[in-house]
């Protein structure tokens, strides 16, 4: 089964099961609310099946809800190639 990890954070939640705050966004503008929602550094964090999204440039942290927009600016639209993904990489559509 592939589910991406704001899904499976859903699944844990539906269980009781602590996991992190988050929300999942598909605009920068969304992400900059959610930063400011939750008052505190956020981690901005591709939305892909697959795994080493860090090391290809799609997870970055934020301090501060001006910064998870940029973030998201940049990696919304990215075409991220991970050691999972192959050299064709895939789209990201939400952080």
């Amino acid at each position: 089964m592939k589910i991406h990890e704001y899904q499976a954070k859903e699944l844990f939640r539906s269980y009781n099961i602590p996991v992190p705050e988050g929300r999942n966004v598909k605009t920068p503008e969304e992400a900059a609310d959610v930063a400011a929602e939750l008052g505190k550094r956020v981690v901005v964090k591709a939305q892909i099946h697959a795994g080493g999204r860090g090391k290809g440039g799609g997870i970055k942290l934020a301090s501060d809800p001006k910064e998870a927009k940029e973030n998201a600016k940049n990696i919304i639209g990215m075409n991220l190639v991970t050691h999972q993904t192959g050299p064709e990489g895939k789209e990201v559509h939400s952080v």
